[in-house]
């Protein structure tokens, strides 16, 4: 493809994002596909990017830069995790150049820092925060906080456009365990319920005592006071609102400072709403577009040749 400059991927869990970026760092064309590491076998993410990745795009020749958790054990290569503080420079810094590929591949690193309970770790949602930042020049000045839901939801305090530390909640993945596999569980006929969810918001408090808060999902039901149908909107509003009543603070945010949240539109109504309920100010960003604006920072970062 003439007029395109490299390959961009995000190349997560589950699924993969894809685009040829012209020069001017639009993006040419886009693919996205149930692609993620966690689906192939051992060893097989080198062939898909060959087989599949590349075809999708036309883009045989591209050098080609990827993030998210195709940098894990079970990616293509591990790449270390870097400290925070960390920027777009930081991480140029860190690519790491998979050999015999013929047209280049360059592997974005992940990010470790101190969390609440020891170190936490990060693997693509550092490109999407990179990506927010480079997005308008005056989210690089002061301190932010950025929220990326998702199965496990990022927070992060940006100082002076670095990553100065984050927490991962395992919101996303709680509520798959408990809806699913515990006395919590709802059956074939759940229905979404907006009033469940905000039963669940306000059942979540201040997010503390959750463990005690959650049995109120079944307790609830039993009793009668609410449809069993409506559980899992009761049991997302009671996670996310807990999250987000606690997690704020957890960075060290004052309680007027606002909430970014990048990511997935369906979340960010979500967590926009218990965000709200629990007194913060929220704006909202495209994940997606983060992602692209990201990997083009680190192309620029790196003089376009990495």
């Amino acid at each position: 493809m003439a007029d395109a400059a490299f390959l961009a991927v995000d190349w997560g869990t589950t699924n993969l994002r894809a685009w040829t970026v012209g020069r001017d760092g639009a993006p040419l064309q886009h693919w996205e596909a149930p692609l993620g590491v966690g689906r192939l076998p051992p060893g097989g993410a080198a062939q898909a990017f060959r087989e599949q990745v590349r075809p999708a795009l036309d883009a045989h020749a591209l050098p080609a830069l990827l993030s998210g958790m195709i940098g894990s054990t079970l990616g293509w290569v591990e790449v270390p995790y870097l400290p925070c503080p960390a920027d777009a420079e930081t991480l140029a810094r860190g690519l790491r150049r998979i050999e015999g590929e013929g047209a280049p591949v360059w592997i974005v690193p992940g990010l470790k820092g101190p969390g609440v309970a020891g170190t936490d770790v990060m693997r693509g949602e550092e490109t999407q925060i990179i990506g927010w930042l480079a997005e308008d020049p005056a989210r690089r000045q002061g301190r932010r906080i950025v929220c990326h839901p998702g199965t496990h939801a990022k927070w992060a305090r940006i100082e002076d456009g670095r990553i100065a530390r984050f927490n991962t909640v395992m919101t996303g993945e709680l509520f798959d365990v408990l809806s699913r596999h515990s006395v919590l569980r709802t059956g074939p006929d759940a229905q979404d319920s907006d009033e469940a969810f905000e039963a669940g918001l306000t059942a979540a408090g201040d997010g503390s005592a959750l463990a005690a808060r959650l049995f109120s999902a079944r307790s609830r039901v039993v009793s009668g006071e609410m449809p069993g149908a409506w559980a899992n909107s009761y049991l997302s509003g009671l996670l996310i609102g807990a999250e987000a009543a606690c997690a704020p603070a957890l960075l060290g945010a004052d309680p007027d400072e606002p909430v970014a949240v990048v990511g997935d539109p369906r979340l960010q109504r979500l967590y926009r709403r218990a965000l709200e309920r629990a007194g913060r100010k929220v704006q909202t960003y495209s994940g997606d577009a983060a992602s692209l604006s990201g990997l083009n920072a680190l192309w620029r970062e790196v003089g376009g040749t990495a």
